[in-house]
């Protein structure tokens, strides 16, 4: 079967290499013949190899015969470009089968040849240069004879196995090691190296391939050192991306170029051949130690051949700095995009990390730097990579197991100090760059794996051992603190408080978390969440043994409230995180890192920080004592854009002196970064937090109802942290259940030895943030509010306060439903109108009884209270009788009142003389105040207070500020709902009168304003939030309760609708039309003809006894539609 394939083959081929043969002399006639027969020729062998075809070496001489005649037969130069790709494919393929067969001198020639097309040195004198294709198919041919095969890749017809495919390779290696081929290498390796450079992907990825393959197989031990300056120069403008139009190279590129620097700087200077030459001793035993202390004796030196560069102890100091800068030139690769030139740099700096770490001690740290920023990278495959070198690097088999900790213990300390130069450049990348370095050798140090236990404690401790007391914290803390300067985003989202918004919608409804800072010396978040980051690793990693870091940047931060001590509360918040495990970021829940000495320094944090609201105000800036600035001597480093000002040390002539940098106050960063603290120490001690609650509680509260935004949210996160952490469902729950913590903390702030005015603040925020629960502990706080107001009765600021605290109790109360005061209907607002048909009939069955005399049994109508025995018995009966039905009351009042009225009747009872107060706004809230208690409040209570202040209620109406008279409308609409009995006279004798002349008077106001709304008949103004309006709103909304729930006098009733029908006019306010039309809907109900009669005749045309109501300027059309439908269908029902 085998011959049978060969002969079909030759058949294929024989028509082809025949004329190929007969045409190989080229003139410009025959150039097209010959291109196709190339072209044929190459897909025949292409069709046959795909298939799986081994050429025999008879069908390989026979087909190359033709091919190397037309090499033979004409210059070089002189072949077209498109002739000489498809020679050198079709010779590519052939020398694939060849290379089993094929002897040294063949195979040398070959390379030549194909080497001389990559190089254009073909023929004598100047060669010709090939286009990028006829250049790629020439090193596809070096790669057939160069590359090494396995046993898969060896013909059928020869009994291949490994020992086969090594020694044909080692055949040709020794070759290339020889004297007479070393030249063709050099001059092969430096072709490919130019065409690697090449704008064309694919020629350089070809160059690339069989340039590695050269390095590693074919070049000679002593010959690498020759090569290795240009290699690795121009590798690494390779893999820079030099040639390159976008910037970046191609992951691929990258990868090829970083094994070829790799392979050739291990040949070279690798530690195994410096080794052997003496250059460097590897001491491993105490025989190795003897034998460095013995200096060699006279040795013979091995002749210099010719193309060689010896190796010696000052050649390999100086290619160890020069490969030190072309190292270092390979940084930008680090942030490459894609994994697979990432993955290249780690296997480079993982490789010569083993092989040279004896030979280039100097690239140590370098090397390590990138692997450690590779184990933080976003690709899986890349930080996997990574941690996995570094993880053999420290093993315990690891040579430099020793020597590669200390260069991290090291890396870490000089990282530290140079941050403080690096900050003020704004050099982000780098920042981040050095940040995520000392991230991974924290998470280095915290790995769990157990065979390297031994040297995770070594480095767990060393940067414990940095962060403690005998780490040089003085020093470099100083200089950190210095360049760290926070400052509050300059965007204002809402310049509503964040705490305002959630007690207005509930602490479920809104996201609590510590708004965010910046740094002013570092612009980009990625740089600035890094360094968050860095020091949460610290701590982490160094454990307990940072308490001592945690206690140095706290007591910094307490002493101080400039710069430095925002910074170095955050660092001190930062670190203690790393140490407990926890992060304030992290709402999950998570078991923080316990022990004596967390608990206990934790425990002395909270106290320490909750001291920060007891200390006394300052001034807005403080000005260090230079003199005792431990900085001093720092170099101040600074971004300078333009032209840079000499020092002036280095001036001419008169000398300007200059002050010293001031720090400046920062009360809300520094307040917001305690609570960070606090908050921390809470999710450390968890439970027994609690304790702490009556130093710590305060200060939170405290900064809920600051004034600036980031402190009030920094507060409401540090509230919900501090209940998550101690195992409440809710901020509301926590408090309830440590009310009297919060509440004792506020009672020692408002006493005369130690007056807080933003007590009362916190106080009010205690009582909306606890919500309805308020009510069981409202007795507590009422009788505190009563305490002050007789105290600082006198002072308008402590007196608003708390009354609004007040306010807020009452308004508690009646949100709850259960704590309302049951109330009887009245009578006479149940009675029915009969309907028009049957009015008549009733009237005339009640004109014939009228006269008729009814028994006393069937008289079912209550009179109230009447004696129950005789008149004239003895009065101390009476009394008697009277004093056994008070212990039995029978008032349906006395028994629903509760606690809740009772408290509630002792606000108001103490609260009203307030209504008289010299503040508006008092006066205003007190009347409020009252509102909210009419629900609440018995009639019995009630209507004893309202009474007593009847008259000063009344001249509310008349205050000089509207939104008093705001309030008071309000007062009285919530009594005419819920007590509209009680109200009917007054109504209509005293409220009614009142309304009028304010109606009369607004009217003329409107008219002069310049928010009245324009065109014929308006009423009212353009915006809903002018005190006019709000003053319509409240005097309708009165009169519709009075109408629904008040006995209605028929001719005030029809004064009120001639009054408020302007108000049905389309051109009226949106707002205004919706209450006037409940108005009239509800006087529907009463009186549906008077309703008629009035909106009939207000828009209509003609002659009629009525037109004296008539005002065509207002159009009511579509609002009466609506109100007399809306009578109509309650009439029916």
């Amino acid at each position: 079967m085998p011959e049978a394939r060969d002969r079909e083959v030759f058949r294929e081929l024989k028509p082809i290499c025949v004329p190929l043969l007969e045409n190989s002399f080229l003139t410009p006639a025959i150039i097209p013949r010959v291109l196709s027969l190339l072209g044929d020729l190459h897909n025949v062998l292409q069709k046959h190899h795909n298939s799986g075809f081994n050429f025999n070496p008879s069908l390989v001489s026979y087909t190359m015969f033709p091919l190397t005649s037309i090499l033979r037969r004409n210059e070089a130069p002189t072949l077209p470009d498109r002739i000489v790709e498809l020679l050198l494919l079709s010779l590519r393929i052939l020398c694939e089968d060849w290379w089993w067969y094929c002897d040294v001198q063949t195979w040398e020639q070959l390379f030549m040849l194909f080497g001389a097309f990559v190089g254009g040195l073909e023929g004598k004198g100047k060669g010709k240069e090939r286009d990028d294709e006829s250049k790629e198919a020439a090193i596809h041919c070096l790669i057939s004879l160069a590359r090494p095969r396995g046993e898969e890749d060896g013909p059928t017809m020869l009994r291949v196995d490994s020992s086969l495919a090594t020694s044909t390779l080692s055949k040709y290696t020794e070759h290339a090691r020889s004297p007479r081929f070393v030249p063709i290498l050099g001059q092969t390796v430096n072709n490919l190296t130019m065409t690697a450079g090449s704008p064309s992907l694919r020629l350089q990825r070809s160059s690339l391939e069989l340039l590695c393959i050269l390095l590693v197989h074919y070049l000679p031990e002593d010959f690498a050192p020759s090569v290795l300056p240009g290699v690795v120069s121009s590798m690494s403008r390779v893999s820079l991306g030099a040639s390159s139009s976008k910037g970046w190279a191609n992951g691929d590129i990258v990868s090829l170029a970083l094994s070829a620097i790799g392979e050739v700087i291990i040949k070279a200077a690798g530690d195994a051949v410096c080794i052997r030459k003496g250059l460097v001793r590897d001491a491993t035993s105490l025989d190795d130690l003897v034998a460095l202390t013995v200096e060699d004796g006279d040795s013979a030196k091995a002749p210099i051949q010719e193309y060689y560069v010896p190796r010696t102890v000052s050649w390999l100091k100086a290619i160890s700095s020069q490969l030190l800068m072309a190292v270092n030139a390979l940084t930008p690769i680090v942030s490459h995009p894609t994994p697979t030139a990432l993955l290249a740099i780690c296997r480079l700096s993982s490789s010569l990390l083993e092989s040279t770490y004896l030979t280039l001690p100097s690239c140590r740290p370098l090397l390590t730097s990138f692997l450690l920023s590779l184990n933080q990278s976003s690709y899986g495959s890349v930080s996997t990579s990574a941690y996995e070198f570094l993880i053999r690097l420290t093993g315990p088999t690891s040579k430099m197991r020793h020597s590669f900790l200390q260069i991290l213990l090291q890396m870490t300390g000089d990282i530290l100090s140079t941050l403080p130069r690096l900050l003020p450049t704004r050099a982000d990348s780098k920042v981040e760059h050095l940040a995520t370095q000392i991230e991974a050798v924290c998470h280095l140090a915290t790995s769990p794996s157990a065979d390297h236990s031994e040297s995770f404690s070594v480095l767990s401790k060393g940067i414990g051992k940095l962060l403690g007391p005998m780490g040089g914290i003085e020093r470099w803390g100083w200089r950190l603190l210095n360049v760290m300067e926070f400052d509050l985003p300059s965007i204002t989202v809402t310049d509503v408080p964040a705490a305002r918004l959630i007690l207005e919608s509930g602490t479920d409804s809104y996201p609590l978390h510590f708004p965010g800072v910046f740094l002013k010396h570092v612009t980009t978040r990625s740089a600035y969440m890094s360094l968050e980051r860095m020091f949460r690793a610290l701590g982490h990693a160094g454990g307990q043994d940072c308490i001592y870091a945690v206690e140095w940047f706290a007591a910094v931060g307490k002493s101080q409230r400039d710069t430095r001590g925002v910074s170095s509360l955050w660092l001190a918040c930062r670190i203690l995180e790393g140490i407990a495990g926890v992060s304030l970021g992290n709402t999950d829940d998570i078991i923080p890192r316990r022990s004596p000495r967390i608990d206990k320094t934790s425990r002395g944090l909270a106290r320490s920080i909750a001291e920060i609201w007891d200390a006394e105000d300052i001034d807005d800036e403080i000005a260090p004592d230079a003199q005792n600035d431990p900085a001093e001597g720092v170099p101040d480093v600074e971004h300078v854009q333009g032209l840079i000002v000499l020092d002036q040390s280095l001036r001419i002539g008169h000398r300007k002196f200059v002050d010293p940098q001031r720090q400046i106050f920062q009360p809300v960063l520094h307040s917001m970064m305690a609570l960070q603290v606090l908050s921390v120490t809470a999710r450390i001690l968890q439970a027994q937090f609690t304790s702490l609650l009556l130093q710590a509680l305060y200060p939170v509260l405290h900064s809920i109802v600051s004034t600036a935004s980031q402190l009030s949210e920094s507060g409401l996160a540090a509230l919900g942290t501090i209940a998550f952490s101690t195992s409440y469902a809710s901020p509301a729950n926590f408090l309830l259940s440590n009310f009297d913590y919060a509440l004792d903390a506020i009672s020692r702030r408002l006493t005369r030895q130690r007056l807080d005015i933003d007590a009362i603040k916190v106080l009010l925020v205690l009582v909306r943030l606890t919500g309805r629960n308020i009510i069981q502990k409202a007795t507590d706080v009422v009788e505190e509010c009563f305490d002050r107001l007789d105290e600082y009765h006198g002072y308008d600021v402590i007196v608003d306060g708390l009354v609004e605290v007040l306010l807020e109790v009452i308004k508690v109360a009646e949100g709850d439903e259960d704590s309302h005061a049951v109330r009887s209907e009245d009578p006479g607002l149940v009675v029915s109108i009969p309907p028009d048909g049957t009015r008549m009939e009733a009237f005339e069955k009640w004109f014939e009884t009228r006269s008729d005399v009814h028994s006393a049994e069937d008289d079912t109508a209550d009179y109230g209270p009447a004696p129950r025995r005789p008149w004239g018995k003895n009065v101390d009966e009476d009394e008697e009788a009277e004093s056994g039905e008070s212990q039995n009351p029978t008032n349906p009042d006395a028994e629903a009142a509760g606690p809740v009225q009772a408290l509630a009747k002792q606000v108001v009872s103490r609260t009203i003389y307030f209504l008289t107060h010299t503040s508006a706004t008092i006066r205003a809230k007190i009347l409020d105040l009252l509102s909210a208690a009419v629900p609440v409040l018995p009639e019995s209570a009630l209507l004893t207070s309202i009474h007593q202040a009847w008259p000063f209620i009344l001249n509310r109406l008349s205050d000089s500020e509207p939104f008093v008279v705001t309030a008071a409308a309000g007062l009285i609409e919530a009594l005419s709902t819920h007590v509209g009995s009680y109200m009917h006279r007054r109504i209509w004798d005293d409220i009614w009168p009142r309304f009028r002349e304010m109606l009369k008077s607004l009217e003329a106001s409107d008219s002069k304003s310049a928010l009245a709304r324009r065109g014929v008949g308006s009423v009212g103004t353009e915006s809903a939030y002018t005190q006019s309006h709000r003053l319509y709103r409240s005097m309708i909304k009165t009169m519709t309760a009075a109408v629904k729930n008040v006995q209605v006098n028929d001719a005030l009733a029809w004064e009120v609708l001639l009054r408020f029908r302007r108000f049905l006019h389309s051109q009226a306010h949106e707002e205004l039309q919706t209450s006037a039309v409940a108005l009239f809907v509800a006087a529907g109900r009463k009186n549906a003809d008077a309703v008629w009669l009035v909106l009939s005749f207000t828009g209509a045309s003609g002659e009629s006894t009525a037109a004296f109501l008539r005002r065509v300027v207002w159009d009511v059309s579509k609002n009466m539609g609506s109100i007399l439908q809306e009578i109509d269908q309650q009439v029916q029902l």
